[in-house]
């Protein structure tokens, strides 16, 4: 039977520690809820005497949070747990989180103190938050570069006085995972009463081991992993809560450990987090990253469509993503091409669908991605050629600074021509505003570019469009020396493409 692993999260804690990532009291409240919802066990709300805001919103938090424990951290004095106790005595399951430092740098630089006189603080403190709640947690801070048998002694001191979670933090991103696994399989040794106690982990991200490293400490006894969302925290952040859950999911034949979030809430986790804090996750993130489940090679896709287990060891459902993303671009093969084509409702004969993967490998040489409009322009334009019921036959703009942009656009609808003025904000928001007048179309635009063609002044300028209307979008591009003609011509080119969508293909 798999042993359980519990998961603290310290994201509104040692994750508002990263740069610009502080949160108000309501969005601390909604990550807390969120959090809940992921069913961590226990949710580090904050260090409450650090200022009146981060006291005020543990206390909200633990008013609001109903199953998991909350935690306050505070620093190895009096006053520090008297703060935190105020803050969290109205949670359902309070927990005091204490600490100090242990490693000879720290004691000498920081603290200034001798190790007896650390050891004693250690035991007083945890004793005095012991009074408040039997849920009590040590922290020996820079632990992995404390001297064995004086850490030893400071956490045997911690639980005799009551601490029932003894934590060993990585403080500084130091160790790799051998030496870490070691330094938890020593202490589990050494220690008189640690079998009694839960044994943690908290592992900053400054070798890029924090993952490894809380990992070999499972192995090794630990059975508590501190960790963040999107591993955000101080410098280069923490253990990634995401990594390390899904690591014991998806490798049980090695870690038979198991915990109780609920992976389909990562990815809405992620990006909640995301979203508060302004920090942006990087694509190749593992789990939540926008490339995880991503697939660019032929090879890849080619497999990925026969048997997702040849490129993916979890399903993108599993962590709260719809579904995996073929990414189409020059390394792309024929497979995942007519797979796109066919989830874009065209059917194509075996000529047809030639001419557009022909064409389709030309334009992934210039372009870095190829999105569904564009495979739909080479299919529609150049494959299936649309019809086009809307054509441009003359366009009049007045413009300036002193005067009210006003377009005159004749064109030819259905075989008869049409003729309107229109004003607008611009030369380009009157020309569109005057196409839709004629056309009596109800399209909203979502995207407008121009790009040069050609180099200098009389460059020929190239415009593109994106359209939605009722749900389908298409792009519309349109090229000439003029930019405001050349903007009409794609607006145009993108309104016959909605068309033909609506009378070919019974959207």
């Amino acid at each position: 039977m798999a042993e359980l692993i519990k998961i603290f999260d310290t994201t509104l804690r040692d994750g508002e520690q990263s740069p610009g990532a502080t949160m108000n009291v309501t969005e601390k409240v909604r990550i807390a809820e969120q959090l809940e919802k992921l069913n961590v066990d226990i949710i580090e709300a904050g260090f409450p005497i650090s200022s009146e805001g981060d006291f005020g919103a543990v206390k909200e938090i633990a008013k609001k949070i109903k199953r998991s424990r909350v935690a306050g951290l505070a620093r190895a004095n009096p006053q520090d747990i008297d703060r935190a106790w105020e803050a969290i005595k109205g949670a359902r399951h309070p927990m005091l989180h204490t600490f100090i430092s242990t490693s000879d740098i720290h004691l000498k630089y920081q603290l200034k103190k001798s190790k007896e006189e650390v050891i004693k603080i250690a035991a007083r403190s945890v004793a005095r938050a012991k009074r408040y709640t039997p849920n009590v947690e040590f922290s020996a801070m820079d632990a992995t570069r404390s001297d064995i048998d004086f850490l030893s002694a400071v956490c045997e001191a911690a639980i005799q006085a009551g601490a029932i979670t003894i934590n060993i933090p990585d403080t500084v991103g130091y160790a790799i995972p051998s030496e870490f696994g070691e330094l938890i399989r020593t202490l589990r040794q050494k220690v008189k009463g640690i079998e009694k106690v839960t044994m943690s982990v908290h592992c900053h991200n400054d070798l890029g081991l924090a993952v490894a490293n809380s990992i070999a400490a499972i192995q090794n006894g630990a059975r508590q992993v501190e960790c963040t969302i999107n591993g955000i925290g101080e410098r280069a952040g923490n253990t990634s809560l995401e990594e390390i859950v899904m690591a014991l999911r998806t490798r049980k034949d090695l870690l038979r450990f198991e915990s109780r979030i609920i992976p389909k809430h990562l990815f809405a986790t992620s990006r909640l987090i995301s979203k508060i804090t302004g920090m942006v996750v990087q694509p190749n993130k593992a789990i939540v990253g926008a490339n995880a489940f991503a697939h660019q090679s032929g090879i890849h896709q080619d497999g990925i469509l026969k048997e997702k287990l040849t490129y993916e060891i979890m399903t993108p459902e599993s962590v709260g993503i719809l579904k995996t993303s073929l990414v189409l671009g020059k390394l792309s093969g024929r497979h995942a091409f007519r797979d796109r084509i066919k989830d874009l409702g065209y059917r194509l004969s075996e000529k047809d669908f030639q001419q557009a993967f022909d064409r389709f490998k030309q334009i992934a040489d210039k372009k870095r991605e190829i999105f569904d409009e564009d495979i739909e322009s080479i299919v529609v334009e150049e494959v299936l050629r649309v019809p086009r019921r809307y054509k441009l036959i003359y366009l009049n703009v007045v413009a300036g600074n002193v005067t009210v942009p006003t377009a005159t656009v004749q064109m030819e609808v259905d075989g008869k021509l049409l003729q309107e003025a229109g004003f607008g904000d611009g030369p380009v928001d009157a020309t569109f505003k005057t196409i839709t007048k004629i056309t009596r179309t109800k399209a909203k635009l979502l995207q407008f570019a121009i790009n040069a063609i050609t180099s200098g002044t009389e460059a020929q300028g190239e415009v593109t469009v994106r359209l939605e209307e009722k749900g389908q979008t298409v792009i519309g591009q349109g090229a000439d020396t003029d930019v405001i003609v050349a903007s009409a011509k794609a607006y145009i080119n993108a309104l016959n493409k909605i068309e033909f969508k609506k009378q070919k293909l019974g959207v």
